[in-house]
């Protein structure tokens, strides 16, 4: 290394580990060792632009191993983004948008939230099929590319070891994506110690097995060699690349240096005083930045902008030959969706017998695909069951990059966190589909989709015991209160076809925050919405669906998706026996939340006690919507393998014992009001 390198090395090595011992907290080891790789790679290669940077044909830099936050803040800091030495100072203090992992939102130039390993592995495995299918729809052979960047992820032995990174790695080698390019922190440390005690198998040797091309740098200090590496890997046009760094967790650090108690929480003061020395830094004062590094490092300004001048004179070349091409690419990456798609939602026919709901998703899909050409995505090998196959299109893969079914084979975990990084990188509206039960795979990818206030929709289809002989391992009972356990996570149960097309109308619009739908194997009546209210009046989250005509209801049933049939059937029955109930549709808590106080007191009037709510499923949480005098049927067990009309039946899903319930309610509260 020449003085320059050396000193912007050290530089990136000391504000982390002052950020982390101003802090008290935080993970030192990690950006100690892997400054070296980082340097290189944000001076040499990175093409971004920090005076612009959401300019849409920047690289993506994926930092998986999220815990060495520090390190990318520092580069952050010193490359001219909008991130003031004092935030870098306030590491993960209250109100810094510094926190101890990287966060989407807090400052420009952080590309996804990561700190769960292995999703931002995932992540970057999304983002490089996004570039590829853009790609391959918008560039043409007689004019400059305007869609041509790289996805850089650095990543960890730890994630390495997280399942999630295995199928994206799988996936991502059998697609091909050369752009990918992974730089593998192997430091051989995680938090329990030398990583022989838990990872002895060849890492390269499995990366060879996917498809990706592989390379090592033995030394991770040795600039030239990490240079040449990602040059290799940059011509690796149909593979992508893992480029393995072997580096030293806390180098410099004397007596910590290789140590897995480097991994986390701040050095004694002694040690840093000591690594500062150990690697000649001009300076034992915190956060110094040597005046000709800060101007080494804010080149980037003038080389982004270069970057960015250079791709605007492509693109406004692009718009002379291509100007209806030129402007539906701009439309996709602000994320704007086209005019006019709304008039393709049809409407489904009444219907006494019906059909499954998950069948209209197939519907609704084939019939938007056509004018919303940004809508792609697939299933975990469960196409033609949860019905999310694009009829017109290839699946995506080598020689078909502008196709939009993806085939993400039974890989839940990867498909989750890819349809985030489809999202992340703009131009994609993108969904993944699987049975119910299987959320559980996806949880973590979920709720950083709900943390990054993400556009994913996810469809999840047998969405209940209603799904039948295959039995509790397949049947979900506590999914459906996770999903609403999310924050920022919009979840729909839709209780017949046309409702479902007002779940994808909401999913699409919804731009802050991912959607689930839930959808039924059982087929559902479609309600007459001339005798009922439209299905639009899902929009609100709950609505009233059948009421007393005249007066006050005495009761109130209260209903999600397969269910507000039982509660429209048990409504006839007490209405026989003098019992005024009001049916509630209630499709989505988290859209009626954000109605008035006033709208949810006209749906579920307070001074109606008598309540009861019917979903196959979980029972906790309905207590919000029917009070301490109300009651609930649901399933607080496992199910059983049976037809699903038997379960119903053996499992009190009925109208039936809907009644019954009802009306000892309604005697109870009637009972306790005399009592008064």
């Amino acid at each position: 290394m020449n003085d320059i390198d050396t000193l912007s090395v050290n530089t990136l090595r000391f504000l982390a580990l002052d950020a982390v011992q101003q802090a008290q907290s935080g993970h030192p080891g990690t950006p100690m060792g892997i400054a070296p790789m980082a340097y290189v790679l944000w001076n040499r290669f990175l093409r971004h632009s920090p005076a612009n940077p959401e300019w849409v044909d920047r690289d993506r830099f994926v930092l998986s191993s999220g815990h060495a936050s520090a390190l990318l803040y520092a580069l952050l800091h010193l490359t001219g983004y909008d991130l003031p030495l004092d935030e870098v100072k306030n590491f993960r203090q209250w109100g810094s948008r510094t926190p101890g992992h990287p966060e989407l939102h807090n400052v420009p130039g952080v590309e996804t939230t990561t700190g769960p390993l292995g999703q931002g592995f995932a992540n970057a495995v999304g983002m490089a099929i996004a570039e590829a299918h853009l790609g391959a729809i918008f560039n043409k052979p007689d004019t400059p590319e305007i869609v041509d960047h790289h996805t850089y992820v650095v990543l960890s032995d730890g994630d390495l070891m997280e399942g999630i990174a295995s199928e994206a790695a799988s996936l991502a080698g059998h697609l091909r994506l050369g752009k990918l390019i992974a730089l593998y922190d192997d430091n051989q440390i995680s938090i329990e110690g030398s990583t022989e005690i838990t990872f002895s198998e060849d890492r390269l040797k499995r990366f060879e097995a996917y498809g990706w091309s592989v390379q090592k740098v033995e030394d991770g200090n040795d600039l030239d060699s990490i240079e040449t590496a990602i040059w290799n890997a940059q011509l690796e046009k149909h593979r992508p690349s893992i480029i393995a760094v072997r580096t030293e967790i806390a180098f410099g650090a004397p007596t910590m240096q290789g140590k897995a108690s480097a991994h986390a929480g701040a050095f004694s003061d002694k040690e840093v005083v000591a690594a500062k020395e150990a690697l000649g830094w001009p300076s034992q004062e915190p956060f110094y930045i040597p005046d000709e590094i800060r101007a080494h490092f804010r080149n980037a300004v003038k080389v982004g902008e270069a970057h960015e001048i250079r791709w605007r004179e492509r693109l406004d070349a692009y718009k002379k030959k291509y100007p209806k091409e030129a402007a539906e690419f701009q439309r996709r990456m602000r994320g704007e969706l086209p005019e006019g798609w709304e008039t393709q939602l049809a409407s489904f026919a009444p219907d006494s017998v019906g059909d499954a709901t998950r069948m209209a998703t197939g519907a609704v899909l084939n019939a938007l695909a056509p004018v919303i050409p940004e809508l792609m995505g697939g299933s975990a090998d469960l196409a033609p069951a949860t019905q999310t196959l694009i009829k017109d299109s290839n699946d995506f893969g080598p020689g078909h990059y502008a196709a939009r079914n993806l085939r993400f084979g039974v890989r839940e975990h990867a498909m989750a966190g890819i349809v985030n990084g489809l999202a992340l990188h703009g131009g994609i509206r993108p969904y993944g589909a699987t049975f119910l039960v299987f959320y559980d795979y996806m949880r973590p990818a979920i709720r950083l989709a709900g943390m990054m206030k993400l556009p994913s929709i996810f469809i999840f289809t047998h969405d209940s015991v209603g799904l039948g002989e295959d039995g509790p391992t397949h049947q979900p009972i506590e999914q459906i209160f996770g999903l609403r356990s999310v924050p920022n996570l919009t979840c729909i149960r839709p209780c017949d076809q046309n409702e479902v097309v007002e779940a994808w109308r909401i999913a699409l619009k919804n731009q802050d925050g991912p959607t689930c739908i839930l959808l039924t194997r059982q087929p559902l009546p479609i309600l007459d919405r001339e005798i009922f209210p439209p299905a639009n009046r899902l929009e609100r989250g709950a609505y009233t669906l059948s009421d007393t005509g005249d007066g006050d209801p005495d009761m109130l049933l209260l209903g999600t998706g397969s269910e507000v049939h039982i509660a429209l059937e048990a409504k006839k029955h007490l209405d026989e026996q003098g019992v005024r109930a009001r049916v509630v549709a209630m499709p989505s808590w988290e859209l009626f939340m954000k109605q008035s106080d006033r709208y949810r007191e006209s749906v579920l009037p307070s001074a109606v006690r008598a309540r009861v709510a019917i979903e196959a499923g979980s029972t906790l949480g309905w207590e919000r919507w029917i009070g301490l005098d109300g009651a609930v049927i649901g399933l607080d067990h496992f199910g059983a393998s049976a037809p699903w009309k038997k379960l119903y039946q053996e499992f009190d899903l009925t109208p039936e014992y809907v009644v019954q319930t009802a009306l000892k309610v309604r005697e109870s509260v009637i009972g306790a009001d005399m009592g008064k």
